[in-house]
């Protein structure tokens, strides 16, 4: 009778599997190399959660929007939302060193929610997560701090430039509608 249960739950959860990677829409459905560790981000790991996912530069006159961007994710990460940082050099204004920038986001600005390594985020280099939004959003970052709310089914709600800070509320509202306000 036991080796007909094991037989039966091996069988659910071999069907479960592919049932349940199906479930990580296309938007997550990459990884990208973490800031500062030879750990990967799973983006499936985000799947029912809303996300907002910025292209960063340290050395950018936006930088200061790191302390906006850390209080937005404590404000709502006990709701669902997750900030994603990817840092760019598209625009010439990021670290070579990987130490360096993640003493900017780390230290100088105290960032806690998680950061990607570099990465290509326009044209045809950009990271898949990247093209997607883009695809989505109908259009690539044109400059660092671009800001892409992505709702807790994978979709792109709405997108925001570099202009626009992190409390504004624009950003808020739709921030809010991704996570089902």
């Amino acid at each position: 009778m036991r080796m007909h249960l094991y037989a039966a739950s091996l069988a659910l959860a071999l069907l479960a599997g592919p049932v349940a990677a199906q479930e990580c829409p296309a938007l997550l459905q990459h990884e990208l190399p973490k800031l500062r560790s030879k750990e990967t981000i799973d983006l499936c790991q985000f799947n029912g959660q809303a996300l907002v996912v910025v292209n960063t530069a340290s050395f950018c006159g936006f930088a200061p929007q790191f302390k906006g961007l850390e209080a937005l994710y404590q404000r709502y990460k006990d709701q669902g939302l997750v900030v994603l940082g990817v840092p760019s050099d598209d625009f010439f204004q990021e670290s070579d060193d990987a130490a360096e920038t993640a003493k900017v986001c780390y230290v100088d600005y105290g960032v806690t929610f998680p950061m990607a390594q570099t990465q290509p985020v326009r044209g045809s280099d950009a990271t898949p997560l990247f093209k997607e939004l883009a695809k989505q959003a109908g259009g690539a970052p044109r400059w660092n701090f671009y800001k892409y709310v992505v709702d807790r089914d994978g979709h792109v709600v709405d997108y925001f430039s570099s202009k626009v800070e992190p409390d504004d509320p624009k950003l808020i509202a739709a921030i809010e509608k991704a996570l089902g306000k």
